[in-house]
């Protein structure tokens, strides 16, 4: 078994022996329907709650099911939140790495525009992505994104002072939720936090 196989499995032995649909959407990086999906086709085996529709799939089968479909195994070991940061500043984009890198495990990137964050999206496949909202183009960067239906991808509008701080303008625009600058870590870890909390 490859080295890195062999770390995964020991890493996931000491998590929980059955997961939720909402679970292993997160572990894959897909929509929790995609998974659903998955197991009403018999694809990938599992087991529905007594007087419930709740699914639950043994760790078991989601590696078996992820060797088949040459899904990388790393997401296993901790289910590790991805976060990609797009901002056109530099110091502001530099401050969000460095406060998320200190206060949190998530795995982070960062870039400066919308056709970064495209290529960025494709190779890092993030959880949550926090979009500097005066980038041009901002709403067409979330729809192209979101267009590949499988994948489960939040935004988070990172919006100046000047802005308007209801949530309902940016959650018309396809945004999961919002934070206004000058912001606190907490609001930052909270509002992703918000974007990744597990649905059975």
């Amino acid at each position: 078994m490859p080295a890195l196989e062999c770390l995964v499995m020991t890493e996931f032995q000491d998590q929980k022996e059955v997961l939720t649909t909402g679970e292993v959407a997160k572990i894959c990086n897909v929509a929790a329907r995609t998974v659903s999906k998955w197991f009403d086709k018999g694809e990938i085996e599992g087991y529905r709650i007594p007087g419930s529709k709740d699914r639950r799939i043994p760790k078991s089968s989601l590696v078996k099911f992820m060797k088949q479909h040459g899904i990388p195994l790393d997401g296993l070991m901790t289910g590790t939140t991805r976060v990609l940061v797009v901002e056109s500043d530099v110091a502001t984009r530099d401050t969000l790495l460095k406060v998320l890198g200190d206060n949190t495990t998530y795995e982070l990137r960062g870039c400066e525009n919308g056709f970064v964050a495209g290529i960025e999206c494709e190779r890092f496949t993030p959880h949550v992505v926090l979009l500097d909202t005066s980038l041009p183009g901002g709403v067409e960067i979330v729809e192209a994104i979101r267009a590949n239906e499988d994948r489960a991808t939040d935004f988070i509008a990172v919006c100046g002072r000047t802005a308007d701080p209801r949530n309902e303008t940016y959650l018309r625009k396809g945004y999961a939720g919002c934070i206004r600058k000058p912001f606190t870590v907490r609001q930052v870890i909270d509002a992703i936090e918000d974007c990744t909390s597990i649905i059975n």
